[in-house]
């Protein structure tokens, strides 16, 4: 998988670990950025999307959990230019590096919409924690503690997800 992650043309960084830890974990830290990119975007498309007799609570709750995800961003695309690389510049890019899929299908069941969710938030909870043993591994603290804040909101989703979805 390419990164296309480059270091500033001076070689300066504000992290104090090596430049191939810094390539390593700045190509991860891009994954988790596309896919809570790919996560937001889906998101937003199921709040808009989503019908039924429980429109309103499920359409409420999936905008507050995409305003979460837009919240994780910035802050990780941050980091990675405090170590002196790049981050993602395009959603191009960003489709590439991602692992969470798209959905397009035309009529999906609120049901289905919150179970896919549900994975898709579990799934970018673990490639959090894989982010977070890199700079445990590189003693990188102030990114773990982001990815700790991320990871809790992201395993919260998913339970939320969870049982908005159970069957009454």
């Amino acid at each position: 998988m390419t990164t296309n992650v480059e270091e500033l043309p001076n070689g300066e960084q504000d992290l104090p670990i090596d430049r191939n830890s810094l390539a390593t974990l700045s190509g991860k830290i891009n994954q988790v950025l596309a896919d809570a990119l790919s996560l937001y975007l889906k998101t937003k498309n199921f709040h808009w999307h989503v019908s039924g007799p429980h429109f309103r609570d499920y359409h409420l709750m999936l905008d507050e959990q995409a305003s979460g995800i837009l919240d994780v961003i910035d802050p990780l695309a941050e980091r990675v230019r405090a170590a002196g690389r790049t981050t993602i510049r395009s959603l191009g890019q960003a489709a590439r590096l991602r692992t969470i899929a798209d959905n397009e299908a035309e009529d999906v069941a609120p049901g289905a919409m919150l179970a896919e969710l549900m994975e898709d938030n579990k799934a970018l909870a673990a490639s959090m924690r894989e982010a977070h043993k890199l700079c445990d591994d590189l003693e990188d603290v102030a990114t773990a503690s982001l990815l700790e804040g991320y990871i809790d909101a992201a395993e919260k989703r998913a339970w939320f997800l969870r049982e908005a979805a159970r069957p009454r």
